[in-house]
C-alpha cells in the first residue's frame, strides 16, 4: 500500500504551434482517458493557460515512481508522444515531483 509521501505529480507543460491548439488539446484529451484507466493513476487532468491559450499542462498523480514508470513506457504514451511533434513549437517539459508533505 502506498502513502501519501510516495505519490509522485507529473507536470508536462506543451507549447503548441497557433494553428495546432485544437489538435493537442484532442491528443492530450484522448491522453487523460486512457491514462486514468491505468493501474496506479490517482487523477491526470490536462489545463490551459489562460491568458496563453496555446500553453497546455497536463497534471498527473501517480501512487508511486512504478507506475509512472509503466505508464511512460506504455504503448499508448509512445503513440501520443509520436504524434506530438507536428504540433509543438517547442519540445515538452515533463518534470516529476515527490509529494513530501
Amino acid at each position: 500500500m502506498s502513502t501519501a509521501n510516495d505519490h509522485v505529480h507529473v507536470v508536462a507543460t506543451l507549447q503548441a504551434l497557433p494553428d495546432q491548439i485544437a489538435s493537442l488539446a484532442a491528443l492530450l484529451g484522448e491522453l487523460a482517458r486512457t491514462s486514468r484507466q491505468e493501474a496506479g493513476n490517482l487523477r491526470f487532468d490536462v489545463h490551459q493557460q489562460a491568458s496563453n491559450p496555446s500553453q497546455l499542462i497536463t497534471i498527473e498523480h501517480w501512487d508511486g515512481s512504478a507506475s509512472v514508470d509503466a505508464h511512460m513506457t506504455s504503448a499508448h504514451v509512445g503513440t501520443v508522444l509520436a504524434r506530438l511533434a507536428p504540433l509543438l513549437a517547442a519540445p515538452p517539459q515533463i518534470v516529476r515531483y515527490s509529494q513530501i508533505a
